[in-house]
């Protein structure tokens, strides 16, 4: 009698701690994280609607975190590839050195380069692999409208212009005179090779406002690399 009684008494708390079991594991299923998005490069879906006046850069990479936080991958730290030139006591900064190691991979998981010197080198970016946040293509030449022409302010080094050959926009805070190094992500364009097939400096832009950028095939739009 007492085997039997223990047994239905056991037979009972599995009833009771069942439901309890099946309520944590749904739980759990809840609250378990999104995979994480891939992407640590993208071009930026809009520019800062000022030209090249990005609010130095500073707002460039805020608009590069911003973006790409609306596309799952706010978790990395974002930086706007964007070189600057010496001013005021301050030294010039290159592109390459504030955007971290890599590997980079676009949107859809693609590798665009493996590190520093490959992305300078031989890279995979093109039409193809240089998508938005969003996992876009951008518009190229032959596009209506074309907006292949990408700030950088750099050399194809990825470094900054010396002397006083500012090609950064008055260290992207002006839309109005001045004059920004630009790069075509689709590698093609009507200048001679191999500035027309430069990723980051095909060539300079005609001013710093939004239509000066338009006028030569672009639209404000940047780089962002995840640093971390």
């Amino acid at each position: 009698m007492r085997s039997s009684a223990r047994r239905l008494a056991l037979l009972a708390s599995s009833f009771v701690l069942l439901p309890l079991i099946v309520g944590c594991a749904g739980a759990s299923s809840r609250l378990a994280p999104a995979s994480a998005s891939p992407m640590s490069f993208f071009i930026t879906s809009a520019g800062s609607g000022k030209g090249a006046d990005l609010g130095g850069l500073a707002g460039a990479d805020q608009l590069c975190q911003k973006l790409a936080a609306s596309a799952g991958a706010g978790n990395h730290t974002w930086r706007a590839y964007l070189s600057t030139s010496a001013s005021g006591g301050a030294p010039a900064t290159n592109a390459r050195d504030r955007i971290g190691r890599g590997p980079w991979r676009n949107a859809k998981g693609v590798v665009i380069a493996q590190d520093i010197e490959s992305l300078h080198g031989n890279n995979n970016i093109n039409k193809e692999t240089a998508l938005t946040e969003k996992g876009d293509k951008v518009n190229g030449s032959g596009d209506q409208p074309n907006t292949h022409d990408i700030l950088t302010g750099s050399q194809p080094d990825g470094r900054a212009f010396g002397g006083d050959k500012d090609m950064t926009c008055n260290n992207w805070t002006s839309s109005g005179e001045g004059t920004a190094m630009l790069g075509h992500h689709d590698r093609r364009g009507t200048n001679q090779p191999p500035a027309s097939m430069s990723w980051n400096s095909s060539h300079p832009s005609r001013g710093c406002s939004q239509e000066a950028l338009r006028s030569t095939g672009g639209a404000g739009l940047l780089y962002c690399f995840a640093a971390d």
